[in-house]
């Protein structure tokens, strides 16, 4: 018989680039910068996304949702994330809970993880406890450090779905 759980674990990161924002987590934050991308470039959900399919062993996101595809350009990964969720209940699965840690030096994340963490819930169809945010330096050590970037980390449990196999 198969485990009624699985972990998958993702992660991912950008470059800053030209522009006026970043999002993160679903939420668009003023910054001096934007993220070089050809999504949105949301660091956080890219993260969830492969830790997500890691825990079903389907990939990582960019196989399901391919960089090189024109109408994948600009897209809002909250869309790349409800995808991903659907793909699971599909398979019998749900989330369980997820834990993430977004790693920059700026911008400040603390005032918007609220925020992140309900519209996450929402479309991973979890209660917002059962979504981990935390966002920390590198210390300006690497790339995060000087400011070149940001990366995220993600960890998921999915959980098999009452009555599946």
């Amino acid at each position: 018989m198969t485990s009624p759980f699985r972990i998958g674990t993702g992660y991912d990161v950008h470059a800053f680039g030209p522009g006026e924002h970043v999002v993160i987590g679903g939420v668009t934050i003023p910054h001096t910068s934007g993220l070089v991308a050809h999504s949105d470039g949301d660091v956080l959900i890219h993260a969830l996304c492969d830790a997500l399919l890691g825990a079903l062993a389907l990939g990582d996101i960019g196989r399901h949702f391919p960089p090189g595809e024109a109408r994948w350009a600009g897209v809002d990964s909250r869309e790349l994330l409800r995808a991903v969720v659907a793909m699971l209940h599909a398979r019998g699965w749900r989330v369980g809970n997820v834990d993430a840690v977004v790693i920059c030096e700026r911008p400040k994340l603390l005032p918007h993880v609220d925020t992140m963490r309900q519209r996450l819930a929402t479309d991973m169809a979890v209660d917002p406890d059962g979504v981990g945010i935390k966002a920390t330096t590198s210390e300006k050590l690497g790339f995060t450090g000087r400011s070149e970037g940001i990366a995220a980390q993600a960890v998921a449990l999915v959980v098999r779905r009452e009555g599946q196999g």
